[in-house]
């Protein structure tokens, strides 16, 4: 009975996160605080690849989900070095048109681009 139960919950967290998924895919972008009506952001596409929107120095490649978060890995690029990085952001909130991530007592407000 233990056995059922633990495979029942794996399958309900296991279709949570591809649906998590398929609901991230597309481009996320939010305004750029430093220049009005510019946008920057995210894109995340199948297979686990992303790229950067209006980012050259914040290079995304990768991407994928555990746990109710997004994790975003790539390379940082300045002062004449590169550096890999991963990004982990809880997902607040996620809908059509909505994306909301924190980390460490920040939130990042995203909007799917059409």
């Amino acid at each position: 009975m233990k056995n059922a139960l633990f495979s029942a919950l794996l399958a309900l967290a296991v279709c949570g996160c591809a649906s998590t998924e398929k609901q991230l895919i597309g481009t996320w972008v939010e305004p750029i605080p430093s220049i009005p009506g510019q946008m920057q952001g995210v894109s995340l596409q199948q297979g686990g690849v992303a790229s950067s929107v209006n980012m050259a120095t914040l290079q995304y490649e990768r991407w994928n989900t555990a746990n109710g978060q997004l994790v975003l890995e790539g390379k940082s690029i300045g002062n004449g070095q590169t550096i890999p990085f991963t990004e982990t952001l809880k997902i607040e909130k996620l809908d059509e048109g909505e994306l909301i991530l924190s980390s460490d007592g920040n939130t990042r407000q995203y909007t799917r681009r059409k």
